[in-house]
């Protein structure tokens, strides 16, 4: 059947980068000539795909596209909160756009995002819960609708994960061809193996979960890898004919951040594409909710036990020495990567310790504030503050109720995926995580009344980076987040 619908998605996602000990984004040197990465990806890829000239052939601009009207998206919700702090026209644009997708489609191009980018399969089911209802409120918050389907990190999935997002009501995930085990038709008992370059991309699959069904959307590789890898964004009429070739549907999913930041001005490309060439060529682009609507799975998918896009060991990426990196000189190994999960394993174990203990004399259900403190992570005035305590509290000492409740949130964004994903413990994302261990560990301490983090600093101590100059995890503990820490006013 030739190719009729086409879905471009892009995953737009920074992890957290506020000092926990400030609230300040520092200086990356390594972003120059930008203050920070934020700012310059912001620069080069966010803001310019809300406004993206398009250029007649003499070079003069006849249009201003923006993008993310086109474009079925996800933003990490921690970005989107910094937009909306640095960049307001920005993030208004971004929102406006999945509003006039809404009503040109009746589905919205925007999908939510697990809060903070942890790998879920490797969560606890407690942490698995907390960060989609995350994810779903922040999505409520900032789009004003509830979302039809959520972005996976590293589309990191197992069976519990996807019964978790049956459970919230989500109805699609999108992922890798390559994670899926056997297909079937709805009209056949008969399993089929599906080979190493994965399953037929071209058709929508449904996912069975204890709690309910999921649709199951797998992107093109050839043409997903040609974005990320090959420079399809150079050209919008290359990129449709290598399209136009293609049979039934056609999904590219990528780093949003590959629009502009990893291919300069690739931003001017989508937006061709979109307003220009597959018009041309009678090609409908849609989003994947709006596509669903019209073409119901026929085909059933079992998945893999546990699988992502960017390992093929599955999650072992995330916490061991698997081989899979990206960057590093020969001879660096993964091995800090156990530890490192170890250690904060340990140190959430004694966190969660102390928040049911007192959690149980301060909260009516710990766990369940715990979901809803997301409300005053989105806004923390003084009115926002009184009705959660008013709903949730017991009535005890509101800044220990609060404090409590902060340590859960930093002993969440110590788990967010970036710190595992490169090739030495000394890189910018790992050294962050570090930092938030460090403050939940802080809290935990000042709340408890004794030390929390002897787990945590014996098994970072383990976490030998590559560069001996560096030394270890407990090195980098004590040289930069207690620094950072003392250095900050407040930062009990």
């Amino acid at each position: 059947m030739p190719v009729s619908d086409v879905i471009v998605h892009g995953h737009f996602y920074q992890p957290p980068r506020e000092n926990p000990f400030t609230g300040v984004i520092e200086r990356h040197e390594n972003a120059a000539p930008f203050h920070d990465w934020n700012e310059r990806i912001t620069g080069e890829c966010y803001t310019p795909n809300t406004k993206s000239p398009v250029l007649d052939p003499d070079g003069q601009v006849v249009d201003n596209i923006n993008n993310f009207e086109h474009m079925s998206f996800n933003f990490g919700p921690t970005l989107l909160d910094y937009l909306q702090k640095q960049h307001p026209d920005t993030y208004r644009r971004i929102l406006e756009a999945d509003r006039q997708s809404v009503s040109v489609r009746g589905h919205g191009n925007a999908m939510a995002q697990c809060y903070n980018h942890m790998i879920m399969p490797l969560a606890s089911a407690r942490d698995r819960r907390t960060q989609i209802v995350w994810g779903l409120e922040d999505f409520r918050f900032r789009f004003g609708r509830r979302p039809e389907g959520m972005w996976l990190p590293e589309t990191a999935v197992d069976s519990s994960t996807l019964d978790d997002l049956a459970r919230a009501g989500m109805t699609f995930v999108l992922l890798s061809p390559t994670q899926a085990k056997r297909i079937r038709p709805d009209d056949s008992s008969g399993w089929q193996d599906v080979p190493e370059e994965g399953a037929p991309a071209s058709r929508p699959y449904r996912c069975r979960t204890v709690h309910g069904t999921l649709a199951v959307l797998f992107y093109h590789r050839g043409l997903s890898q040609g974005v990320a890898f090959g420079h399809l964004l150079t050209n919008a009429t290359s990129f449709a004919d290598r399209i136009a070739k293609e049979d039934g549907l056609v999904l590219v999913c990528n780093d949003g951040e590959s629009y502009g930041h990893h291919e300069p001005h690739g931003d001017m490309c989508m937006a061709y594409l979109a307003t220009r060439e597959l018009p041309r060529r009678n090609l409908n682009l849609t989003n994947p909710a709006a596509f669903l609507a019209e073409n119901p799975p026929e085909w059933e998918v079992q998945l893999k036990p546990v699988s992502s896009w960017s390992c093929v060991h599955g999650v072992e990426r995330w916490r061991k020495a698997c081989g899979c990196k990206t960057g590093g000189e020969a001879g660096w190994n993964q091995a800090w990567r156990a530890p490192l999960r170890a250690g904060f394993d340990r140190l959430r174990e004694r966190l969660d310790q102390i928040f049911e203990r007192l959690g149980s004399e301060l909260l009516a259900d710990p766990w369940k504030a715990r979901d809803a403190y997301i409300h005053l992570i989105l806004d923390k005035s003084e009115a926002a503050t009184r009705a959660f305590l008013d709903q949730h509290g017991r009535g005890g000492n509101r800044d220990q109720t609060l404090r409590l409740l902060e340590m859960q949130h930093y002993a969440m964004l110590m788990y967010t995926s970036c710190a595992w994903f490169f090739s030495d413990i000394s890189g910018l994302e790992t050294i962050q995580n570090i930092g938030y261990a460090l403050r939940a560990a802080q809290i935990g301490e000042k709340l408890a009344g004794e030390p929390v983090d002897q787990g945590l600093r014996a098994e970072l101590a383990r976490a030998k980076s590559n560069r001996p100059e560096i030394g270890s995890g407990l090195d980098i503990l004590q040289r930069h987040a207690e620094q950072a820490g003392l250095a900050a006013t407040g930062a009990s």
